[in-house]
């Protein structure tokens, strides 16, 4: 401990030396975290991400096939290109998509054949930069972004035979090279979905050296004088002679609407800019962006999860727009496949982001989220339903309606300037309607869900799932009905259908379970079983997927007691499972079963805001002792960091709000649920100009549970704070210790909200 502590602060030591003086966070980020996964197993399921903060473009070094989901992996030891990707995840596939790889010696066109060597130890991975040394070739890459370009610095050794090659991937794609202005103009269309048939994104290079020889590869075969291809794979490659570290820099940029706009996007963000230009205004955009968090008072490991996390959080949704000519806001639509005006924004999953993602934007980006809100507008406008899981256009996977939780996790917390009523409009109509896809948007099994109150288990996949999530989204249109002043009977319509969840409670067992379109539950159950009537994960996973109505379930289970009990219970029964549905062993039953925490499977969403449900039941020390727990064990700085798929910045959000004290455990009202802080010092700047403090001086490993707490200087016992009180500024006090108080936050006052109360 004391040699980490002396390198963390020789680093901070130098960076003051250095003249960069101040706070850093974008130093204490570690663009690798996460990516020591595979298709087995994942710890995060990332790549190092090279971008701006929600930049339309992201680069990456690339260690895997083209095409393979998983881009970069850490134990991989060749690099076989540097790729301009949008890849949400490994799971959803990329799109607009294309690599460069400089060369020496001899011109290898073939992925496989062409990756070079290299170590962790010869590499600099950074959010604003990148550098690798490439073994094979003597070559030094370095990599700064731009929203919607990015600027290569190539550093190559003494030869005649320097080389780059440009891979626009296959299924479809077009290269010309321009000798006459060292250029090379292209398109890629592979994708993996979600979008329309003219779907292209355009891309040009600008290199600042003369070609001394090119050449263009039609689906693997090279010519010398066709300089112009369209094929199912094209690639070109360029070289010329170089001396003993003379540095070859590629400008580019990419458009989803032309090649023109693609080259207005290079000579906006790159034009005449150096590279340490381009590197710095990068630096400097995460340095603003990540600073709006201090955290003070933690350890070296515990600093560097949180920004971490936190800049895994600034990525997704991705801003899907430009500027065109005339500085105009526009649009390639993948929606509709037209050019479009106005904001949009994609790749992002409700199913897993509305959970504590959204409402961090709702709290710390409030200008960002009205702009979200504006795309959603869009989105709607264009395709004619919210998305539910968008890359870049619908995509039909997971389930629920949770577009409606966004929405009003938005709007109840006080997020205006777009088309409300539009929105309003969308959210009613998933209620009453579904697909095609059917799991894209709208609701599958809306009819009996609406008719006999729950989706019916014999008709429906993941019907136990879906009744428990629709319930919540229903809560979620009954928020901004009633804020809307809609007439009384629509709002008490969705009021009564959130209680939907309780027509599939088994009172038996005190879990949710499948029900029968007759009524009865299903025969053959098992509460360890995944899939089903469950979606990744199990009944112990979903039984408490009533954010809106935690009362009302500890009423169903027979009061907090047994409620309690129950929870304890997710705790300490074996991390045993059930193949199920499923038929086979899927990576999140492993990433459960190895993090020995019981039932709690934190490495998938479904169940991650269990441990703040101790609120809502007489026992808020427990909420602190395994918030505590699960940030300790489930979380490091390091490759193998995350406890499964880090999903867009969900699995993040969750840390940094439980870090910072709290948590959103219902977005859609505007109550964040109290937990235990994890730092001595938490400052939230806010948009608004003031200051929120959250201060624990005496906290410590083992002084993990609240004794008491003051707001503004005012004794404070509940478990929740809200939205309005943060935004007022000022501190909030806790005093820490060692063991438990009992009786601080037991009252019924002092419990979150609930709709049963």
């Amino acid at each position: 401990m004391l040699k980490k502590s002396i390198c963390f602060f020789s680093l901070i030591f130098s960076l003051h030396v250095s003249g960069q003086v101040g706070f850093q966070p974008e130093e204490l980020v570690n663009v690798l975290m996460g990516t020591d996964s595979k298709y087995s197993f994942s710890n995060g399921n990332t790549y190092p991400t090279i971008a701006v903060p929600w930049g339309m473009n992201f680069w990456t070094p690339q260690t895997g096939p083209n095409g393979y989901g998983w881009i970069y992996t850490y134990t991989a030891d060749k690099i076989r290109g540097f790729k301009q990707t949008h890849q949400p995840s490994p799971w959803m596939g990329d799109y607009g998509q294309f690599s460069v790889m400089p060369m020496t010696g001899k011109m290898i066109v073939d992925e496989e054949k062409r990756g070079s060597w290299f170590s962790h130890k010869a590499e600099i991975a950074k959010p604003y930069y990148y550098n690798v040394y490439l073994a094979d070739y003597d070559v030094l890459t370095e990599i700064a972004p731009t929203e919607r370009a990015s600027i290569f610095k190539f550093t190559f050794p003494k030869t005649d035979s320097s080389f780059i090659l440009v891979d626009a991937f296959d299924r479809g794609s077009y290269i010309k090279i321009i000798p006459e202005e060292n250029k090379i103009i292209g398109y890629t269309t592979r994708n993996r979905g979600g979008v329309p048939t003219n779907f292209k994104n355009y891309f040009v290079i600008q290199c600042d050296k003369a070609f001394k020889v090119s050449y263009t590869v039609l689906d693997s075969v090279i010519s010398a004088t066709q300089k112009e291809v369209t094929a199912n794979h094209a690639q070109a490659v360029i070289g010329f002679s170089t001396k003993k570290g003379e540095v070859v820099h590629l400008k580019m940029a990419s458009s989803f609407i032309s090649f023109e706009q693609a080259a207005l996007n290079l000579e906006r963000e790159v034009g005449k800019q150096s590279f340490t230009q381009i590197k710095d205004k990068a630096k400097a955009a995460w340095h603003k962006e990540l600073s709006k968090i201090n955290a003070e008072g933690g350890t070296e490991d515990q600093l560097k999860t949180f920004y971490s996390c936190l800049y895994r959080m600034m990525l997704f949704p991705r801003k899907f727009y430009e500027f065109d000519a005339n500085n105009e806001m526009v649009h390639y639509s993948p929606y509709n496949g037209k050019i479009e005006t106005g904001y949009m924004f994609t790749d992002t999953g409700f199913w897993d982001t509305f959970r504590s993602l959204f409402p961090f934007l709702t709290l710390m980006f409030p200008e960002l989220d009205s702009h979200i809100m504006q795309g959603l507008v869009n989105t709607y406008k264009e395709g004619g339903w919210l998305p539910e899981w968008a890359s870049p256009g619908y995509r039909g996977t997971m389930i629920g309606s949770n577009s409606a939780s966004i929405v009003a996790d938005a709007y109840t917390k006080g997020i205006r300037g777009y088309d409300i009523n539009a929105l309003y409009e969308a959210m009613v109509k998933n209620t009453e309607n579904e697909g095609p896809p059917k799991t894209a948007i709208g609701r599958n099994g809306f009819k009996p869900y609406n008719e006999i109150g729950y989706v019916n288990v014999d008709g429906f996949g993941g019907s136990a799932a879906k009744t428990l999530e629709y319930a919540y989204d229903d809560y979620c249109v009954s928020q901004v009905a009633t804020a809307l002043g809609k007439p009384l009977t629509e709002i008490q319509k969705f009021q009564k259908r959130a209680q939907n969840y309780r027509n599939i409670y088994d009172s038996s067992l005190k879990l949710m379970r499948g029900r029968q379109l007759d009524g009865k539950f299903q025969n053959s159950f098992s509460p360890f079983r995944w899939g089903g009537e469950f979606v990744e994960g199990n009944s112990w996973h979903y039984s408490w997927s009533v954010f809106q109505d935690f009362k009302g379930l500890s009423n169903l289970m027979g009061g907090d007691t047994e409620m309690v009990n129950m929870l304890d219970s997710v705790f300490n029964m074996p991390p045993v499972f059930d193949i199920g549905g499923y038929r086979t062993v899927i990576h999140e039953m492993m990433e459960m079963q190895v993090m020995n925490m019981g039932q709690y499977a934190h490495g998938n969403q479904p169940i991650q805001h269990l441990i703040y449900v101790y609120n809502y039941c007489g026992a808020p020390w427990k909420a602190q002792f395994h918030v505590r727990d699960a940030m300790n064990k489930l979380y490091k700085p390091t490759p193998d960091g995350y406890c499964g798929d880090e999903d867009n910045g969900q699995t993040s959000a969750w840390y940094v709000f439980s870090a910072m004290g709290f948590y959103s455990v219902c977005p859609g009202s505007t109550q964040y649920v109290i937990g235990s802080p994890l730092f001595k010092k938490v400052t939230l700047n806010l948009e608004n100009g003031k200051q929120f403090v959250i201060n624990a001086p005496n906290n410590s490993e083992q002084n993990l549970y609240i004794q008491s707490a003051l707001l503004r200087g005012a004794s404070y016992n509940k478990n929740f704070i809200n939205h309005a009180d943060i935004l007022k500024g000022g501190v909030f006090k806790f005093n820490m210790g060692d063991k438990p108080n009992l009786k601080r936050g037991t009252l019924e006052s002092e419990k979150p909200f609930s709709m049963s109360k």
